[in-house]
C-alpha cells in the first residue's frame, strides 16, 4: 500500500479537486478507515481504564475519526457523480465494500455499546445538551438497526447483506448512468423538427457538434429530452425519445438487456426483505420507517391511499378535458404515452395563452439567483455572495458562493454546479462537503454544500435560460442547502441535515418553491435577457393562474411512485416469487387514468429507491409537502415577507438540525400538528 503524496490523507476542509488521483481512493479509504479502528479501540480502552464515560471522553474522539474519513469520502463520492470516468467508478465501486464493512464494525461493536450505555447511566449524562442526548439516542438506535443484539453468525449474514446491497446500489447507478449516455437519437431533416423551440435546437445542434455529426441530435439529457416531449409535432420523434427514455436500463427499448437493471432492483428487493427480517422486523418499509416521522406502515399507506381516494375523480376530469381538446383540435383520437405531455402543452397554451418555453427569456439563470437570494434575504436576513480569494473548482461552470446571516457572521458556503453534461448523473440535488461541527481547537468549523442541477448550459454567447419549473427546482436544492448551512448545531451527528427524519428532510426544500409563484417574488426573480423588464402583469397573471393546471393529474403521478415504492418493498414476499410488475400494474390501475405502454420499465431507472436513500420512502415528497404547504400557509396568514414569520422558521427549522424530533419542530413552528387542508387548497384539489 502506497501513500506517498496520497492527498486524500491529507483533505483538511476544502477540497483541491485536481490532487485526487483514482489511484489513490481505494488505499486512502482503507487507511483512513484502519485509523479509525484504532481511534475506537483506543478511546475504549481510555475509558474503561479511568472508568469515566461521558460524551467529550468517548463520542468527540470517534465523531473526529469519522469526519476524517467523510472529508476523503465525500469529494471522491461527489466526482464520481458530476465528473464520472472509468477510472473514477472503478476506484469508487471498490471501496464500498470495505465502508460497509466499517460501517457494521461500528454498528455491532458490542464493547462501544456498552460503552455507551454506561455514559448513559452516568449522572453526568443528565446534564447534556438536548443536541448531545438526541445524538446518543440516534446512536443506540443505530446499534440496534445495525444488528448489535445479533449472534456472530446473523451479524456475519448482516455484513454479507449490507455489502452487497451497497455493491448493487452503485451498479444500479452506473447501469442507469450508461444507458443515458450511450442512447442519442441524431436527425439530418430539419422537417422532423417542426415545432420545437430555438433553445432545444441550439442544444441539439451543439449535441450534434460535440459528436461530430450533421443536422441535430437527442439524448435522454432532461434538458434535451423534455422538449421534444412538450414540443416536437413530430409524432414518431416523441415515440422514439418516450420509448428510449422509459426503458432506460431495461430489458426493453433500444438498449434491450444492455444495460438491465431488472435483475439488480429483484435481488435489491430480497436482500432488503431479508435484512429486515434478519432484524426482526416484519418487512422493509417496518425498519426504514424507525428512522423517519411516520410511525407505521398503515399509516403511510392510509396516508398514500387517502390522497389518491381525494385526487383521483379530479384527475379523471382533468384526463377528460386533455383528450376532448386534442380530439376536438388537433382529430388526435386516441392519446398515446408520448402524445401526453404535447397535447397537455397545447391545452395549457389554449386555457393561458402562454407556453412553458416562451418564459424562458424572462429567467436567465444569474438573475434567478439574484432573485433566489433576494427572497432569503427577506425572510431570513442573509446574504449571498461570490467567495473572495481562491477555491479549486472541479469544472468551468461550478461557482463558490459565501452565505452571512443578518450579523453579517458568516455561515458557511456552497458549490454551484447548474448545467447538464456527459458524465453527470441526471436530476438536481444537494449533498454536504463539510458539515458544522466544533473542532479540538475549540473553534466552529462551518459547513459547505455542494448543489447539483441539469439545466441548460449556455449555447452560442446566450445566458441559460430556465424554465418556471427549472425555478421552482433550484429553489427546492437551496432548500436543502439553508438547512445544511443555517445550522447553529455544533454536535456532528445532528448538525444540518445530519439526523433529520428522512420523511421530513424535504420540509424545507419543498417549502422554499412557494416563493416561485408568489407574484411579489416573481418581480425580482424575473428579468428578460434583453430588456430586463420583469415578467409583465399579464403574463404573470397568466402563470399563476396556470399553477394548478393538472394538479391531480400530478399528484396521481407522485402516488404512482410512492406506491409502487412502498407497495414492492411492504409486499415481497420470496415465497410468491417476482410480483414487480403484477404490484406495479395494481398501483396503475389505482391511480393512473391514462394507459401506459406494457414495454414502459420507469422502475428500472428509479435512482431514488434503488440507489439514493429513499427506499420504502419516496411517500416523503408528499409527507413534506403536506407539512411545507402547511407551514407557508402561517406565511398566507401573517406576511409572505413577513420578517418576524421568517426568522421564527429560521430559528426553529432551519437552524435547529436533527436535534429535535422533527413532528417537536413543526409544532414549534405551526403551534399544533400538521394538517392536510393547505396542501389540498395551494393544489386546487377539491374534495
Amino acid at each position: 500500500m502506497s501513500l506517498n503524496n496520497n492527498y486524500l490523507l491529507e483533505i483538511n476542509g476544502l477540497p483541491e479537486f485536481s490532487k485526487i488521483r483514482p489511484e489513490d481512493v481505494k488505499d486512502a479509504v482503507l487507511t483512513l478507515i484502519e485509523q479509525s479502528k484504532k481511534c475506537i479501540e483506543e478511546t475504549l480502552d481510555r475509558v474503561e481504564k479511568s472508568g469515566e464515560y461521558t460524551y467529550e471522553n468517548l463520542v468527540r474522539p470517534l465523531d473526529l475519526a469519522d469526519d476524517r474519513l467523510n472529508l476523503a469520502w465525500s469529494p471522491v463520492s461527489h466526482l464520481n457523480s458530476v465528473m464520472n470516468t472509468e477510472q473514477m467508478r472503478a476506484a469508487h465501486d471498490e471501496c464500498l465494500p470495505a465502508l460497509s464493512e466499517y460501517g457494521a464494525y461500528v454498528g455491532q461493536n458490542k464493547r462501544l455499546y456498552e460503552a455507551y450505555k454506561k455514559m448513559m447511566s452516568n449522572p453526568a449524562y443528565e446534564k447534556l445538551t438536548r443536541a448531545q442526548k438526541q445524538d446518543v439516542e440516534n446512536t443506540m438506535r443505530d446499534f440496534r438497526l445495525a444488528g448489535i443484539a445479533l449472534s456472530e453468525k446473523d451479524q456475519a449474514e448482516y455484513l454479507k447483506l449490507v455489502t452487497r446491497l451497497s455493491e448493487l446500489s452503485s451498479i444500479f447507478s452506473n447501469n442507469v448512468l450508461d444507458a443515458v449516455n450511450g442512447w442519442f437519437y441524431q436527425v439530418t431533416d430539419e422537417k422532423e423538427l417542426s415545432g420545437l423551440p430555438q433553445s432545444a435546437l441550439a442544444l441539439a445542434k451543439e449535441n450534434a457538434k460535440q459528436r461530430q455529426l450533421d443536422g441535430w441530435v437527442f439524448t435522454l439529457d432532461f434538458p434535451s429530452y423534455l422538449p421534444v416531449m412538450q414540443y416536437a409535432d413530430s409524432s414518431e420523434l416523441r415515440r422514439i425519445c418516450y420509448e428510449a427514455y422509459v426503458t432506460r436500463a431495461s430489458d426493453q427499448g433500444p438498449d434491450a438487456g444492455k444495460w438491465d437493471n431488472g435483475p439488480v432492483l429483484r435481488e435489491i428487493l430480497d436482500l432488503r426483505y431479508r435484512l429486515a427480517k434478519l432484524l426482526g422486523f416484519d418487512n422493509y418499509p417496518e425498519y426504514s420507517l424507525a428512522e423517519k416521522m411516520a410511525e407505521s406502515p398503515k399509516q403511510v399507506m392510509d396516508f398514500l391511499l387517502d390522497l389518491a381516494n381525494r385526487a383521483r375523480k379530479q384527475g379523471e376530469e382533468e384526463d377528460r378535458e386533455l383528450r376532448k381538446f386534442a380530439e376536438q383540435n388537433y382529430g388526435c383520437s386516441e392519446l398515446k404515452a408520448w402524445d401526453r405531455t404535447y397535447y397537455s402543452e397545447k391545452y395549457k397554451l389554449h386555457l393561458y395563452n402562454f407556453s412553458s418555453e416562451e418564459l424562458r427569456v424572462y429567467f436567465p439563470l444569474n438573475k434567478v439567483l439574484e432573485g433566489l437570494f433576494e427572497t432569503c434575504n427577506r425572510l431570513f436576513g442573509i446574504t449571498v455572495r461570490p467567495h473572495e480569494g481562491a477555491v479549486e473548482l472541479y469544472h468551468k461552470d461550478v461557482t463558490f458562493y459565501d452565505v452571512f446571516d443578518a450579523e453579517n457572521s458568516f455561515r458557511g458556503s456552497f458549490y454551484l454546479d447548474p448545467y447538464a453534461r456527459t458524465s453527470k448523473r441526471s436530476g438536481a440535488w444537494m449533498d454536504d462537503a463539510v458539515d458544522r461541527m466544533i473542532m479540538p481547537d475549540g473553534k466552529v468549523r462551518h459547513p459547505v454544500a455542494y448543489v447539483v442541477c441539469n439545466f441548460n448550459p449556455p449555447i452560442d454567447g446566450k445566458p441559460s435560460l430556465l424554465t418556471h419549473d427549472d425555478v421552482t427546482t433550484i429553489f427546492h436544492e437551496f432548500g436543502h442547502t439553508l438547512n445544511l448551512l443555517l445550522t447553529t448545531v455544533d454536535v456532528h451527528g445532528v448538525s444540518g441535515i445530519n439526523g433529520v427524519a428522512w420523511d421530513a428532510v424535504e420540509l424545507p426544500s419543498q417549502f422554499m418553491e412557494n416563493w416561485c409563484w408568489q407574484s411579489e417574488a416573481l418581480k425580482f426573480i424575473s428579468s428578460n435577457v434583453e430588456t430586463g423588464e420583469s415578467l409583465p402583469e399579464d403574463k404573470l397573471k397568466l402563470l399563476l393562474d396556470s399553477k394548478n393546471y393538472h394538479s391531480a393529474l400530478f399528484i396521481l403521478r407522485q402516488l404512482m411512485f410512492a406506491l409502487s415504492d412502498f407497495r414492492l418493498h411492504l409486499e415481497y414476499d420470496p415465497v410468491l416469487g417476482d410480483r414487480v410488475r403484477k404490484v406495479i400494474d395494481e398501483v396503475r390501475d389505482l391511480v393512473c387514468v391514462d394507459k401506459i405502454p406494457e414495454f414502459n420499465r420507469f422502475e428500472d431507472s428509479f435512482l431514488h429507491i434503488f440507489s439514493g436513500g429513499y427506499a420504502a420512502g419516496y411517500y416523503s415528497y408528499l409527507w413534506a409537502e403536506l407539512l411545507s404547504s402547511d407551514a407557508f400557509s402561517r406565511f398566507e396568514e401573517e406576511g409572505i415577507f413577513n420578517r418576524e414569520t421568517g426568522l421564527d422558521f429560521l430559528h426553529k427549522i432551519l437552524e435547529i438540525g436533527g436535534s429535535i424530533p422533527s413532528m417537536e419542530q413543526f409544532k414549534n413552528f405551526r403551534g399544533r400538528e400538521p394538517r392536510i387542508d393547505a396542501l389540498l387548497r395551494h393544489k386546487g384539489i377539491v374534495g
